[in-house]
């Protein structure tokens, strides 16, 4: 079985502001993988909604340019179309910063190069030459094929979390990271704390003793449903296999469901932080009123409420909260306890300001030892992510976030695993799991059967604790 070490404070790499994870491979002289002569770095866009015009736009706003998008691919042409537009108008994000003026010739993408299709992601890369970046926000089902074939084309990555919802992917997921490394090529994860200015400051902080050994982290989503993690019946068209890519936070075997890719930023910051992965999780959840505003059941196959507890292996905690519930109190942030102090991870989401306190006192304004102060050209980690990637490409430093990544959404899988069968799960039995839950998705066309079937009601198999104590459904 594959393992990952659990490294300790002392041991871990203590440089804040070095993102890119470096392969023993980095003292060995790599083939320069760069990009074309005229110093212009090609873009090519495989999954092309919000999240991936997001990125498309910060890819196009890197201070190290040029950059230029030049193809697109989706399984829908309507969410590509509507995404070139996008782009071609400006969009304006919260988080992006992203001005509403529009790239101009920093877009060109014919409609002879756009690509709709389950195949669409090969014609895509094939525009592509090698040094060039393949953007992949697809849903996760679809991670490591595309990876695969970008590893192949010998063009540099960046890929959005989460990576994995099974053992096997991760696992493969892992041998590829590898084989791009020992290729050179340059890879980023959607994992953007790790490129929040405030949470890298309070990372060398805490490494450096400040608030003392962790003992307990406290990570919170209470929110109300978003984006596709409810669903009603499929209403019969497109065909299922589509609907279900379209509510892909619906369904586990497309997203991990709305646990692994709403929660995988509050476990990825606060095990950073501890510098370590839990070797353990136990957890409840269930579903309550799990209807539609309108009396409608919903029928997709996530929980309402989940509470998990993370244990180290020095017998730390994290304790994770997430809801998606309306009317609710929310809270979306972060916080650590140590034996000399404690610390705001993250206010909201990966924002600061981070701050550390004295003491096991109330975080008050009267007990705070130092907060965060970064400049405002850097306040985005959106924007970061990307301004990293690039200077790695341009510099030519080793750069390889797909391990941690992978790890992230290993932790991610073994919270809503013990939620789900109401067990007690290792973190070597989240990555050495056998079931694949999309097994041939490399295979899929339009015709393909989705991954899991409705029943005569409409419904898909759901989570019983304690009943399906061996898988999740």
């Amino acid at each position: 079985m594959d393992r990952i070490s659990h490294p300790t404070r002392r041991t871990f790499l203590r440089d804040a502001g070095r993102i890119g994870a470096v392969s023993a491979l980095a003292g060995v002289k790599l083939p320069h993988v760069h990009a074309a002569e005229n110093s212009t770095i090609q873009l090519a866009l495989i999954g092309c909604g919000a999240r991936g015009t997001g990125a498309a736009a910060n890819a196009l706003n890197v201070r190290r340019g040029p950059v230029k998008l030049v193809a697109m691919a989706d399984v829908f042409s309507d969410r590509l179309e509507s995404s070139l537009n996008s782009l071609q108008r400006g969009v304006n994000r919260s988080y992006d910063r992203v001005a509403s003026a529009g790239f101009g010739d920093r877009i060109d993408v014919p409609p002879e190069r756009r690509f709709v299709g389950f195949d669409g992601y090969r014609q895509a890369l094939d525009c592509l030459r090698p040094g060039d970046i393949a953007i992949f926000t697809t849903p996760l089902a679809f991670r490591w094929v595309h990876f695969g074939y970008a590893i192949e084309k010998g063009v540099h990555v960046f890929m959005e979390k989460p990576l994995a919802a099974d053992g096997p992917t991760a696992r493969r997921l892992l041998q590829q990271a590898e084989l791009a490394t020992a290729k050179n090529l340059k890879v980023g994860v959607g994992l953007m704390s790790r490129h929040s200015r405030a949470l890298q400051q309070l990372h060398q902080r805490i490494a450096d003793g400040e608030i003392g050994d962790i003992i307990l982290m406290q990570a919170y989503r209470l929110i109300g449903p978003l984006v596709t993690a409810f669903s009603e019946r499929w209403p019969g068209e497109p065909s299922e296999l589509l609907w279900q890519i379209r509510r892909f936070h619906s369904f586990i075997w497309a997203s991990g469901g709305c646990f692994n890719d709403f929660y995988i930023h509050n476990l990825d910051n606060c095990c950073w932080m501890k510098n370590a992965w839990p070797v353990k999780a136990q957890a409840v959840g269930g579903r309550h009123y799990h209807t539609s505003p309108q009396g409608q059941p919903y029928v997709d196959q996530n929980f309402d409420t989940y509470t998990v507890e993370y244990t180290f292996a020095d017998d730390a905690k994290l304790i994770l909260n997430g809801r998606c519930i309306p009317g609710c109190y929310q809270n979306h942030g972060s916080l650590a306890r140590g034996t000399k102090g404690a610390a705001v991870v993250a206010r909201w989401d990966c924002l600061g300001p981070t701050a550390t306190f004295k003491g096991l006192t109330p975080m008050t304004k009267a007990n705070q030892l130092w907060t965060a102060d970064v400049p405002p050209d850097q306040a985005s980690p959106y924007e970061n992510e990307w301004n990293d990637l690039l200077d790695a490409i341009r510099d030519d430093k080793p750069y390889n976030e797909v391990k941690y990544g992978v790890e992230a959404s290993v932790v991610s899988n073994m919270g809503r695993i013990a939620a789900h069968t109401g067990q007690v799960v290792t973190y070597e039995e989240a990555l050495g799991g056998k079931r694949e839950y999309a097994p041939g998705v490399d295979k899929f066309t339009m015709d393909s059967l989705a991954p899991v079937q409705a029943d005569a009601d409409g419904r898909y198999p759901v989570p019983q604790p304690g009943i399906k104590k061996q898988q999740e459904y």
